[in-house]
């Protein structure tokens, strides 16, 4: 059997993914959290840190600092220094705190359909949210330029990038980056590059190209962010990282975090260090099965009529348009009929979904063909 078939029974664990439909007989496929477990050297040092037995407080080791630079170099090709990383407790919070650290600015740009923090940030500091819609090139999404040379920019104003894209799955190309960093560098912006799912990658032999490493002056106005949670399905322990080479940036970014964004928790640091050294045999297994759960899902949604399933280059998220099934609310109508899916609406998209593929195959099959049978009573 394969590893990732086998998943621990997350009914009755406090999981916020199953817990939203507890009681009911509707599959979870909504959050970005796997159901796998992690690698087999994780649980090894979280079950070593508990023993432990003393749960104070931590500072990140000069070790994994040493590890996060290596793999930079290693995996993008990107030299990083030991004093451009900044430790947060979590994305969403590193998201907020670079609206906080720019809410001077006239703005904060980004793509729609998009992760939803990145809507709800900017107004958590009065920063207006300027929504620019992604484009659709031979059934893939990608960047509007058209739409972003539209648009009224001031010096400093805040793009926010997901990249790779949540929710649609896009994994830019050199040349979409490269047009968007000249873009940026013309406008004199500040971007904030959201990189959380940039090691998962599902096309064979592809690899990830942070933004801020195209170049020395994309670089001094970039504030990149990453972490080990998507990947190795550590979200709960809360350990995420900004690299910001400027100076300027990144004391602006460390003031926005003052008094108000505590440390990762102590253990936080020895499992991202032990999955950063530890986790790539277990990684490069886990795109293989989210490869073949991208094509199983593929397969039988387009199959369904009124569904419009996109591919994703990358990310263990699928999009899909169903503005054409015959019904109000999509995403209700699928609860109804025992499938909870991510509503699009939240994305700034009414009328898609988002499905979590983080599952095991017989689950997501079972899924699948509730949806199915869904659609046919339709007819």
């Amino acid at each position: 059997m394969d590893i990732f078939d086998n998943n621990p029974d997350r009914a009755g664990r406090n999981s916020l993914k199953w817990g939203k439909y507890a009681g009911k007989d509707i599959l979870p496929l909504w959050v970005a959290d796997m159901d796998f477990r992690s690698p087999p050297e994780v649980i090894r040092v979280a079950t070593e840190a508990a023993e432990f037995g003393n749960y104070g407080y931590g500072n990140c080791p000069d070790t994994l600092v040493e590890c996060v630079c290596e793999r930079s170099k290693s995996l993008y090709g990107w030299d990083l220094e030991k004093h451009w990383l900044v430790w947060l407790p979590g994305m969403v919070c590193a998201l907020n705190v670079c609206c906080r650290a720019f809410e001077d600015s006239s703005q904060a740009i980004t793509q729609v359909p998009i992760y939803p923090p990145f809507l709800s940030a900017p107004s958590n500091f009065g920063l207006s949210c300027t929504q620019v819609p992604m484009t659709l090139a031979s059934d893939r999404y990608t960047i509007d330029f058209d739409a972003l040379n539209e648009l009224d920019t001031s010096p400093n104003d805040l793009f926010m990038l997901c990249h790779p894209h949540n929710p649609v799955g896009t994994a830019y190309r050199q040349a979409e980056l490269q047009a968007l960093a000249k873009w940026i560098l013309n406008r004199e912006l500040v971007l904030c590059s959201d990189e959380i799912h940039c090691d998962l990658l599902l096309e064979p032999n592809s690899r990830h190209q942070p933004m801020a490493s195209l170049g020395p002056e994309i670089e001094g106005r970039t504030i990149t962010l990453m972490a080990p949670s998507k990947t190795f399905n550590l979200p709960g322990f809360g350990c995420s990282f900004a690299i910001i080479s400027n100076g300027e940036l990144r004391r602006k970014f460390k003031r926005a975090m003052a008094g108000i964004v505590p440390d990762p928790p102590a253990m936080s640091f020895p499992l991202t260090e032990s999955a950063f050294r530890s986790g790539e045999k277990w990684r490069l297994q886990l795109l293989d099965y989210l490869r073949g759960n991208r094509e199983l899902a593929l397969s039988r949604l387009r199959e369904i009529n009124g569904l419009i399933p996109y591919s994703p280059e990358a990310t263990y998220l699928l999009w899909m348009d169903a503005r054409k099934l015959p019904v109000p609310n999509p995403h209700q109508f699928f609860e109804e009929h025992g499938v909870g899916l991510s509503d699009g609406r939240d994305f700034g998209s009414p009328g898609f979904l988002r499905m979590n593929l983080g599952c095991a195959r017989s689950l997501l099959e079972e899924a699948l063909g509730r949806m199915n049978k869904a659609c046919q009573s339709l007819t």
